[in-house]
C-alpha cells in the first residue's frame, strides 16, 4: 500500500491558459457552431473556453445530442485565435462575456471579473432556480471555494480533496519524466538522473538516432512557453528536484533553489551545444501534438494526460516506438521525486457571466455535468449505443474503442465521450467506471504512485484580492521573462548575471511582499485544510 505524503514543502499552482460588440473580427474562433433553428425549444448558450488549442465542437456527437435533450441546452463553444489573456481582457474590458466561460483558476481574469462584478454567485442562482443545484457539489469543495463574501462564483475541474487522496491508493501525478521506449533501450537504459548521465544520453541519442520516421529527432522536449515561463523547464523539473516551497513555516523561492539552478545550467549548456532546438521555445500545443504523434522527442518533462490519444496512435503502429515514463533529474542528495497529484482547485474554473441570455438553463446545465448523471455520461456516453452494463461494470463497444484508439478527432466528433467535454471532469467521481487495459497509457500512470504528494495547501489563489492577485502576475511575468534567457545565456557567467537582474528587478517589483503572502497564504490555507504546522 503506498503511503500518503502531504508534503509540507511543496507547493503546486497549476498550472497545470474578445468577444467584441458589433461587426469585424471579433478575435474569437467559433469551435463548430451548427447551423441556427429558426423554431427551437432549447435554450442556445454561448461557452468561451479560454484556451487557442480548443477546437471541440458541440451538436454532431452522441453526447452532445443526449446531453442537449436531457438538458434542453444547445452549446456553442467560442475560442480565442490568438493570445488567451489578450481576448478574454478584451471581453471583461467591454464587459462583453458570453453565456458560459471556463479558464485556468489560477488567471488573473478570475479576480477580475468577480471584483467588476461581471459573473453571478452560483449559490444565489441556486437559491433562485434550483436549491437542488447543492446536492450535486461536494460539502469541503463548497467550503474551499467559497469567496470571503460568502459566494461560490466558479466551479472547478479535476480536483482532488485531502480525503479523496487518502482514500484512493490510485491517484496519479500527472507529471512524468518522458523517454522514447526504443531510443532509450537502444541507449542501454541509461542513468538519466543525474546532470552528467542526462547530458551524455542526450547527446548520444542525437549521435544515434539524428532522425526518426523521417522527421529530424529533438533531443530534449518541452510544454510551450508562456508569459509565466515553463511547466517543463520550471514546476515540473522542481517537482523531479524535491525542491520545497516552505522552510520552517516561511515560504521558500524555489527557483534560486541551489539544485535547480545547477540543472538550469546544464540544460544552458545543452543549449549551448545545440541540443536545445529553437522550436521548443516557439511551439505551441498544436505543434506539440504533432511532433509526439511523429514520436519527435527523445525526453521531456511533460504531462501524461496530454499525450494519451498520442500514446493510443503510437501503441497502434509501433508499440516501441511509444513514450515511458522513466527516473528523471534528481536533486544532487539523490532523493526521490516528490510529484503533485491534481489538488483543490484542479486545473480550470467555469462561471456564468451576468450577461448570460438564460442563467437559468446555464445552471440546469452545470449541474448536470456535475451530477453523477452527467459524469457517467461525458466518460462513458450513451448507454446502450456507446457501452453496455455486464454484470454491474459497463463494457465500452469494441468499434468505439477502436475508433478511440485509432482516430481521437473523430472520436470526438462521432461519439465524444472520454471527457471530451473535460470542463466540469471530476476524476474521482470516474475512477468507478475506469477500465484502463492500454499497457502504454497505465504505465505512465502507475510509475508516479510512489512519489506522488498531496500539496493543495500550497496552492494560492488571492482572487478576493485585486492588489495581491496583480502582484502575483507581476512576480510571475517576471520569472516568464527570465527563464528563456537563462537557458539561452551564452556562459554561466552570463547566466548569474542575468539571474541577478531577475533578483533586482522582482525585488522592485514587491517582491518581499509577495512573499510575506505567500507566507501568510500557506498558513491560512492549513488552517482550512485542517492539516497541522509540523
Amino acid at each position: 500500500m503506498r503511503k500518503k505524503r502531504y508534503l509540507p514543502m511543496l507547493a503546486v499552482s497549476l498550472a497545470l491558459a474578445g468577444l467584441m460588440g458589433g461587426c469585424g473580427d471579433t478575435g474569437l474562433m467559433p469551435a463548430g457552431r451548427e447551423e441556427e433553428k429558426t423554431e427551437s425549444k432549447t435554450a442556445d448558450l454561448d461557452w468561451y473556453i479560454n484556451f487557442s488549442w480548443f477546437t471541440t465542437t458541440w451538436g454532431k456527437s452522441e453526447v452532445s445530442k443526449a446531453v442537449t435533450d436531457l438538458t434542453g441546452v444547445n452549446v456553442h463553444f467560442l475560442s480565442p485565435k490568438g493570445d488567451e489573456s489578450e481576448k478574454l481582457n478584451a471581453m471583461i474590458a467591454a464587459d462583453t462575456l458570453p453565456d458560459l466561460v471556463t479558464l485556468e483558476w489560477s488567471a488573473a481574469q478570475n479576480s477580475e471579473m468577480i471584483k467588476n462584478g461581471q459573473v453571478y454567485a452560483l449559490n444565489e442562482l441556486a437559491d433562485q432556480y434550483d436549491p437542488g443545484f447543492y446536492d450535486v457539489l461536494d460539502q469541503d469543495v463548497l467550503d474551499w471555494y467559497k469567496q470571503s463574501d460568502g459566494n461560490l462564483y466558479a466551479y472547478y475541474n479535476s480536483f482532488y480533496t485531502p480525503q479523496d487522496y487518502e482514500e484512493n491508493e490510485e491517484i496519479p501525478s500527472n507529471q512524468v519524466f518522458l523517454v522514447r521506449k526504443d531510443i532509450y533501450e537502444a541507449l542501454g537504459e541509461p542513468d538519466m538522473t543525474t546532470p552528467e548521465g542526462f547530458s551524455e544520453a542526450v547527446k548520444r541519442a542525437a549521435e544515434l538516432f539524428p532522425e526518426v520516421n523521417g522527421e529530424p529527432l529533438i533531443p530534449i522536449g518541452a510544454d510551450e512557453f508562456t508569459d509565466r515561463g515553463n511547466v517543463s523547464f520550471g514546476l515540473y523539473l522542481q517537482s523531479f528536484l524535491a525542491v520545497p516551497y516552505e522552510k520552517d513555516g516561511i515560504y521558500y523561492d524555489r527557483n534560486t533553489d541551489p539544485d535547480y539552478l545547477a540543472w538550469l545550467k546544464t540544460f544552458r549548456e545543452l543549449a549551448g551545444e545545440g541540443y536545445l532546438k529553437d522550436e521548443i521555445f516557439v511551439d505551441k500545443r498544436l505543434q506539440l501534438k504533432e511532433k509526439f504523434e511523429k514520436g519527435q522527442y527523445f525526453c521531456l518533462l511533460y504531462q501524461s494526460t496530454d499525450i494519451i490519444d498520442q500514446q493510443r496512435k503510437l501503441g497502434e503502429t509501433n508499440p516501441d516506438c511509444v513514450y515511458i515514463a522513466v527516473e528523471g533529474p534528481h536533486n544532487l542528495a539523490g532523493d526521490d521525486p516528490q510529484l503533485p497529484v491534481g489538488g483543490i482547485y484542479g486545473w480550470t474554473a467555469t462561471y456564468i457571466p451576468k450577461n448570460c441570455s438564460d442563467p437559468k438553463k446555464a445552471l440546469e446545465l452545470l449541474k448536470y455535468l456535475i451530477s453523477e448523471e452527467g459524469q457517467k455520461m461525458t466518460f462513458l456516453g450513451v448507454e446502450g449505443s456507446m457501452y453496455d452494463m455486464k454484470d454491474g461494470v459497463p463494457v465500452v463497444r469494441p468499434e468505439v474503442k477502436e475508433l478511440l484508439s485509432s482516430d481521437r478527432q473523430a472520436y470526438d466528433e462521432r461519439y465524444g465521450a472520454d471527457n471530451t467535454y473535460w470542463m466540469m471532469q471530476n476524476n474521482v467521481m470516474q475512477m468507478k467506471w475506469k477500465n484502463e487495459t492500454d499497457p502504454v497509457i497505465r504505465q505512465l500512470q502507475e510509475w508516479t504512485y510512489p512519489y506522488t504528494i498531496y500539496t493543495s495547501q500550497y496552492s494560492t489563489n488571492f482572487n478576493g484580492d485585486a492588489v495581491l492577485a496583480a502582484l502575483e502576475e507581476k512576480q510571475q511575468k517576471i520569472w516568464g521573462d527570465t527563464l528563456p534567457k537563462l537557458l539561452l545565456a551564452d556562459s554561466d557567467q552570463e547566466f548569474d548575471r542575468i539571474l541577478q537582474d531577475y533578483l533586482e528587478l522582482r525585488a522592485e517589483n514587491g517582491y518581499d511582499t509577495y512573499a510575506e503572502n505567500m507566507t501568510e497564504a500557506y498558513r491560512q490555507n492549513k488552517e482550512k485544510l485542517g492539516f497541522s504546522e509540523d
